[in-house]
């Protein structure tokens, strides 16, 4: 069972909503991660598949370990883990206050360096696996009033790129994907609704990713990055 199981972080809006529903209608049974089981429950209410809940804080290394153990033991090991929880605090650096500094960093880096190692001993037990880290344009460039955001960003691409290294001789892949703005809640109070129309959207961006990541012979994709025309 666990070839058509995908576990996705943020899945409660957003890309993360986006990616449940096009695996939902593969067949997958998709594995349901966020804070917020509302939002959990709102994604779930539009699969066409099987599905489980779960509520966890991604910045907490003891809970991301017991629910991925959970995971793995009512399916096996994980197959496809995308790392796509995050948030982001916009201002000028010296007016981000440590609150805001602390999510980002937590949520954005410990969170995606949490759940990758929790599942790399079963793929690397099965010598078989994807590990998908959603990491945006932020992490490739510096950005006006996002300087701890894009520090974050950074960090995950470092991270990603290191990992991929150390998995180079296993058929485990590894692969980063930056894109710019979607039109998402992520924005909610930061851009008007005039410019978030001009957004990309996030089913588009989850089509794209889907259709690099799949198994191909002698080639993998380690990165894609997809940016807004306007």
């Amino acid at each position: 069972m666990s070839k058509n199981i995908v576990v996705i972080t943020g899945a409660g809006s957003g890309l993360g909503a986006a990616l449940a529903k096009k695996y939902s209608t593969l067949g997958y049974h998709i594995c349901l991660l966020g804070r917020t089981k509302s939002k959990l429950e709102n994604t779930a209410n539009a699969l066409t598949n099987g599905y489980t809940i779960y509520e966890v804080d991604v910045s907490s290394k003891q809970m991301v370990t017991q629910i991925i153990h959970s995971i793995q033991d009512e399916f096996g090991s994980i197959p496809l883990l995308i790392n796509n929880a995050g948030v982001g605090y916009f201002d000028n650096a010296e007016n981000l206050n440590e609150d805001s500094v602390h999510q980002m960093i937590d949520i954005n880096l410990k969170g995606t360096i949490f759940c990758s190692q929790a599942v790399l001993k079963g793929m690397k037990e099965r010598n078989e696996g994807t590990i998908i880290n959603i990491v945006s344009t932020a992490g490739l460039e510096g950005k006006v009033t996002e300087s701890v955001y894009c520090a974050s960003k950074f960090g995950v691409r470092g991270f990603t790129e290191s990992l991929a290294l150390e998995l180079s001789e296993t058929a485990i892949n590894v692969c980063a994907v930056y894109m710019g703005g979607m039109r998402t809640e992520f924005w909610d109070g930061i851009f008007t609704e005039e410019k978030t129309k001009t957004l990309m959207d996030p089913n588009d961006i989850a089509e794209i990713i889907m259709d690099n990541i799949k198994p191909r012979k002698a080639l993998a994709v380690t990165e894609v990055v997809i940016k807004n025309r306007r």
